[in-house]
């Protein structure tokens, strides 16, 4: 079963992400920032990682970063509501970084699914 990384701050996007990924049958783990989300990570490796870019702690670009050279391997997928910038800028740069693929929010639950079933396939 693959094991699913949610890292977001807003915890009802992280609840909603969990209960549809574990009703598809994935293991999900979560975590408010990208600070938290390393430790957890390097406890026990997720397959697949979804992470928001603006958090507080340490931020999702900084979270892609390190999950690159920590993780080479490990499938990532970067959402975004914004900020001050608009989302699609920070989208771009983690898509730079090694994400491979990018939602912006409010996201579309199906494309999600089928991305990360695609993702880990």
């Amino acid at each position: 079963m693959a094991r699913i990384l949610v890292i977001d701050d807003d915890v009802q996007i992280r609840a909603m992400l969990r209960q549809m990924f574990e009703r598809e049958g994935y293991e999900v783990v979560d975590a408010p920032d990208g600070k938290v989300a390393m430790r957890l990570h390097q406890e026990e490796p997720a397959d697949l990682v979804i992470t928001d870019l603006i958090m507080p702690e340490k931020e999702g670009i900084e979270t892609i970063m390190e999950l690159r050279q920590t993780s080479p391997d490990v499938k990532i997928i970067a959402i975004s509501g914004g900020g001050r910038i608009e989302p699609e800028t920070h989208l771009k740069v983690a898509k730079g970084l090694g994400a491979m693929r990018t939602f912006t929010k409010p996201i579309e639950p199906k494309e999600l699914l089928s991305s990360v079933r695609e993702l880990l396939a």
